[in-house]
This record gives structure tokens, sequence and C-alpha cells, in this order.
């Protein structure tokens, strides 16, 4: 990705001579002689949110160490409401906030000791600690569990508890290291107005995230790549750069129409949606100098449409259209294939731990060839009830068929017929890529010239030839993916399952990612994924969503958006996924009031 030059702030809102809560000037910072971070010249001021976007290692959490003066600069200066983060780091320590990805609390202490142990170590009254300890919990939606142990909380209430934890003595500045990475839909919500709420009362917040979609909630963005900022400025301003220059199109054939684009220098941008292609044009003329034409003689129907904030990282950074199309897996001399290629249906399927029910009877039909999506907050049964269609979790009754074999009876007969790629990627990290490749290849049984054709096309469609060599356990998250990926699908399953599969990568990494599931799906492969990066929504052909082990909707998008009652606000696929949540609950409770 070529970088183009920086942009920053089109306006300054905030009075004249104030000074910035934070201002850094040709910040940088080395890790073993290596610039991780430089030149960062960022201003951030009091009482707003300030989002720093950007996919895995492109130095977010570098710089928020930076700010927080827990690392000292290799190169340039920070200052931190007026105190300098090399000489001044205690006072800094203790007038901030700073909650880092880990964000320690203590698994056997509750709530309560969690938060008195926090408000002790920073020397708060006992009469302050008991007036802020109740708002604080009051807010987060804490107060009623405070005798639960903090290491049997979920992922969201975790967060808001460690959020809770880090504003006991009130700071002016929150540092927030990807707040909601890995938290559910419903909590990242609850999350982000606590956020709004503290930004009212004149705490400054900085937050990283590598979720475009979070963006809405920030008054400013910094937008980094690869350790250098792209772009500092309101989202509406990075938006306003890439106007008139993103369309998508509909063909018959969406390969050529990709070889197409990505022949052509004007094209920024290559992404495949589930029904569509969406690309981005260098200049808002770029269509009309001849493009246009030539789509036209292809068949392809094409519309402008409003850009996203991938579209403007994208841009920023220079572009990042892709290669060819991916071609077709090769001939390979496989097992018979099932009788019915890549269809799953499952029949009151019930998983049960104990008292414990994962899954409510999910009766569920899937299509050979189909991108189907499954949403739910953390809990909800996603991974459960994918394991259990692997074969990897007992099923307690009902039972589920892929390409009509029953996954009770024949789990077995299944295993040279699925591609599982699980959240934590299962990669050897002390072999090489190629040393993984070959085990994988192994494993599902292909041998000699089947073997050498089955890893070349992987290693082609995953972009992975210039980095056969290096060790797992060195690589970034991106190509960690990409590795993982091409190991679930060398030997052309029907049937791949992807579970998170693209957290954290950056959006060029994505759309790779995307146009080779299409791609598989084109030649008939099935592909169940679950995702928390709701805009991934848009890349599947239906969705299934789930709430507490139960299937509560199921179909495309739009279908489950117009199926709401009259007067539900579902502008977004959150805003729809939480509409399906509130009216489950409100079912739930009706029972549950009956029943008493």
């Amino acid at each position: 990705m070529t970088l183009v030059e920086p942009i920053f702030d089109s306006f300054a809102p905030h009075a004249a001579g104030a000074e910035p809560v934070i201002a850094t000037q040709d910040l940088g910072r080395a890790f073993r002689g290596r610039l991780v971070l430089r030149k960062v010249n960022i201003e951030v001021r009091e009482s707003e949110i300030f989002g720093l976007l950007g996919p895995d290692g492109a130095g977010k959490t570098t710089l928020m160490q930076l700010m927080a003066a827990i690392l000292d600069p290799t190169e340039g200066s920070c200052r931190v409401m007026g105190h300098d983060t090399v000489k001044d780091a205690y006072w800094i320590n203790s007038h901030i906030g700073y909650m880092f990805q880990g964000f320690t609390l203590y698994d056997k202490l509750s709530i309560a000791e969690n938060m008195q142990f926090s408000a002790d170590i920073r020397g708060l009254s006992r009469e302050l600690y008991a007036e802020r300890q109740e708002r604080l919990l009051r807010m987060a939606g804490l107060l009623r569990f405070l005798d639960r142990p903090a290491g049997k909380l979920s992922g969201g209430m975790r967060k808001k508890l460690s959020l809770c934890t880090n504003l006991i003595h009130e700071p002016r500045l929150l540092l927030l290291d990807e707040l909601s990475l890995g938290v559910d839909p419903a909590s990242r919500r609850e999350l982000w107005d606590m956020l709004h709420a503290f930004r009212e009362g004149g705490v400054t917040v900085v937050v990283s995230t590598p979720y475009m979609d979070e963006a809405e909630h920030c008054d400013r963005l910094a937008f980094l790549h690869e350790g250098e900022v792209l772009a500092v400025d309101r989202r509406e301003a990075l938006l306003e750069r890439c106007a008139g220059c993103v369309y998508e199109l509909r063909t018959a054939d969406r390969g050529r129409a990709h070889n197409l684009l990505v022949a052509r220098p004007e094209v920024l941008g290559i992404r495949h949606l589930a029904d569509r292609v969406h690309f981005q044009v260098d200049s808002a003329a770029a269509l009309a100098a001849g493009l246009g034409d030539a789509l036209q003689r292809e068949a392809c129907e094409v519309e402008a449409v409003e850009p996203g904030l991938d579209d403007a990282y994208i841009m920023l950074g220079g572009g990042e259209k892709g290669a060819a199309y991916a071609r077709p897996p090769p001939q390979l001399r496989l097992s018979p294939r099932l009788p019915e290629r890549g269809r799953i249906h499952t029949e009151a399927l019930r998983i049960e731990f104990g008292d414990f029910v994962a899954n409510h009877d999910v009766t569920l039909e899937i299509r050979s060839g189909e991108v189907f999506g499954f949403l739910g907050a953390n809990g909800a049964g996603k991974t459960t009830f994918i394991r259990a269609l692997c074969g990897l979790q007992r099923i307690t009754s009902g039972d589920a068929w892929i390409g009509g074999v029953s996954v009770r009876a024949q789990s077995q007969r299944l295993r040279d017929h699925i591609g599982y790629m699980s959240q934590r990627f299962s990669l050897y990290p002390d072999l090489t890529v190629g040393e993984n490749l070959n085990f994988f290849a192994g494993v599902y049984g292909l041998r000699g010239r089947d073997s050498k054709l089955a890893r070349e096309w992987a290693i082609e469609v995953t972009d992975l030839a210039d980095v056969l060599d290096g060790l797992v356990s060195q690589m970034s998250g991106a190509l960690n993916q990409r590795l993982a990926l091409a190991c679930a699908i060398m030997h052309q399953p029907e049937v791949v399952f992807l579970d998170e599969p693209t957290s954290g990568v950056s959006p060029a990494a994505r759309y790779k990612f995307w146009q080779l599931i299409q791609t598989l799906a084109e030649g008939g492969t099935t592909v169940f994924v679950t995702t928390h990066y709701l805009e991934e929504a848009n890349y599947c052909h239906r969705l299934g969503l789930m709430h507490l082990g139960r299937l509560i909707g199921i179909g495309p998008a739009e279908e489950l958006a117009a199926a709401l009652p009259a007067g539900t606000q579902a502008d977004t696929i959150e805003d729809m996924f939480l509409a399906y949540i509130r009216i489950e609950d409100q079912r739930l409770a009706h029972l549950k009031g009956s029943e008493s």
C-alpha cells in the first residue's frame, strides 16, 4: 500500500489558546532497533472522544502506552495534561484511567471487592468510594451483581467493570485500548453509552479500535497504518474525500468484472459482497473516463453509493485492490462427494451442559453454495453449535446432517468433507507456514501430486508465497488468518466453518478474505461464518440470529429488517439485531410471568 500525504483537521473548534489534553510532536518508538511508530503528531482536546482506528499491528497499543507514560518515546515527545510523559510519568500514571486489552481484574474477587481494591490503591476515602461506586455500577448495570466473582462475568460485563475500576478516582483522561474487542453488539452499545455520558461530564476519552463502524461514536479520528498516521479529522470530513468515488456493480460473472477492475489503474479498492461488487476509484471523474463504458460492455449494472470509512482508509493508504480473481481449485482424487454436497440441516438440535442449555432445539436449513452468517452475543451458543456440526461436541438430542450424512451417527465419515477455522486458529506456532501446510495436507489424506496441487492452490489464493519459511509464532494476526484459512480449504471441503475469522485485520486483508469466500461459494462450497463485525453481514446471503441458545431470526438482512414490527428503528444491521434481541427478551419475560 503506497501512502499518500497525511491530512489533518479541517476545523479547530476548541477555544483559542486552550492547551490540548494530549499533544504529541514527531512521536516515535522503536523495538529492537525497528521503528514501529514514527512521526506521530496528534492533539486530543478536552471533553472529546478521540478514536485511534487501524488493524492489528498498526501501532495503536504502542501509541496508547506512550500516552499513558508506560513507554518512553524513542524520538519526539508527548505531553499529557501539560506534563511530559518522560519527566512526569508518575504524575500522569496517577491522574489518568488506562484500560489495556488484557484489562486487569481479579477473578476470585467479587465486583464490589474489585471496585474497593481499585479505590484503596488510589487512596479514596470511604465516603467518596461509596458514592462513586454506586453511581458507576448503576450506570454499568452491575449494581445488582455486587457479590458475583469477576471470573464468572461475561465478556461485556468484565469490560464494563474494568471501565468502572478505572473511573473510581474520576480521572480527566481515559485511555481505552480496544475496549470492545470480542464484545457482543449489545454490550458494545452499552459501553459506548457509558463513554458518551462520561464525555458529557467533562472526561476526555481516547479509544482504539479495529472496527470502522465504531467511528460514528467518536468526535474525531486518527487513521493509523503500519506505525504512521494517515489522517486526523472528523468522520464526515474523511468521508468527503471519497465523495463521488465509490460504486457498486451487479453482474452474472463477478470474476470477469473483478479482473477488469484490477487492470484499471484508477481503481483503488474492490470488495466482494454477497450479491454485488463494491469498488472505489481515485477521483469522481474516473468512472466517466472509459471505465463505465467498459463495465457496461461486460453487462454490469453500476450505481454510485455513499462511501464508508473503509473506503476512506483504503484511499488514504494509496489503494489496495488485490490481484486477479481467485482461480477455482484444482482437480484432485478426493473421497466421493457427499450425497447432498454442502447442504446443512438440523432438526431440534439440543446441547446441554448439566442444567445449562447451550442450544435450544435449533432447526436450520442451509443450501449448498450459500454463505450463511451466524450472529449472536458472547455466550449465545454460536461456537457450541459449530463444534456440534463438526462432530467435536456431543449432541444431547435432535440431530444434524451435512450433505445428507448424520453428524451423530457418522461423524467420522464427515472428517474429510468439512473445514474448520476456529477463533484461535489451530496452527502450530513453532512450525513454518510451509510446514503447517504440509502437516494439514497429511491430516486430510492428501498425497503426492494431489498434495502438491492442493498446497500450491491454497498458497496462491491466500497470498502466502512470500512467507512460507516464516515461523507462525512471528506472524501478524492477518497472516495467521490467511494461513488458517488455507489449511481449512486445501482439501476442498463441501462445507467450511469459520468462527470469528476476520477479527482485527485490515480492510484490505478483509476484502481479499471475502473475495476468496465468494469464489468458494460460487464453486458450490457452503460457508458457515460467525462474526462480531456486523458490517460483514453484507457479505452473507442469509443470516441466523442467535440469542441465549435460541435461533430467533433467519433470512437475508433486508428481509429480517422488514419483518420487524412497524415503527422499529433498524437503519443498520446492529439496530436490526438488537431489535430482535429485545423482542425475544420480552417474549421470554412474558413466558416466565405466565408460568409464575
